[in-house]
């Protein structure tokens, strides 16, 4: 199996410099990695450095705590896909989804999918680590039908990390039809091999190339 086609080469420190999301994005064409995740101000420069490559630039949106206005979000997802985002990873507003108003949440991502369209991959972070079982069977619920492509274990930046059991129970909720990613804490190959067993294809990780 490729593994490498299962990462997102991550970089999100708020310190990052420029000098090192170059690097990043050499060691994923290096790697042949599925992507680099940046913040949105590095978008451009990630865009530029894997021109002509097939890895993809994957960047975050409303991140890390996910409480910014939708339509703060839609705007900050929609520039972002300008500047040259393929794919976007967007993060719920957790204490709405905690409240019971799902339809809001829902909603939300809903007009982020239908605002950036249909060719940009969307991945819908639920930060895990601050969720019941009940409410993250809930948020993969209102993800999938909202229409994004991908469920997301974590930001990285809250309590925890992704778990084989979050994993497989999002595994479980969505079907097979709809993208697990685990992000947070996956640092070395065989925690990479617990995830995908646990259902995930897709592995967001600050150190693939230490993995692979």
């Amino acid at each position: 199996m490729n593994y490498n086609k299962l990462i997102d080469h991550t970089l999100l420190k708020q310190d990052a410099t420029p000098e090192q999301i170059v690097k990043l994005c050499e060691e994923a064409k290096q790697f042949d990695f599925m992507s680099v995740c940046v913040n949105p101000g590095y978008v451009p420069l990630a865009a530029e450095c894997l021109k002509g490559s097939s890895v993809k630039v994957c960047t975050v949106i409303g991140f890390p705590l996910g409480m910014n206005l939708t339509k703060t979000k839609v705007e900050e997802a929609v520039l972002a896909v300008k500047e040259g985002a393929n794919e976007v990873d967007m993060v719920i507003n957790v204490g709405m989804l905690k409240a019971g108003h799902d339809d809001y949440v829902q909603q939300e991502i809903y007009e982020i999918k239908q605002a950036v369209g249909r060719d940009i991959v969307l991945k819908v972070i639920i930060e895990t680590c601050l969720l019941s079982d009940e409410e993250i069977v809930r948020a993969c619920k209102v993800a999938k039908a909202a229409g994004a492509d991908f469920v997301k274990t974590s930001t990285g930046f809250s309590t925890g990390g992704a778990t084989v059991h979050a994993v497989s129970l999002m595994r479980q909720t969505v079907g097979p039809e709809m993208g697990v990613k685990a992000s947070g804490g996956v640092r070395t190959h065989e925690d990479l091999i617990a995830m995908v067993e646990a259902g995930a294809n897709r592995i967001g990780t600050s150190s693939g190339a230490k993995i692979i």
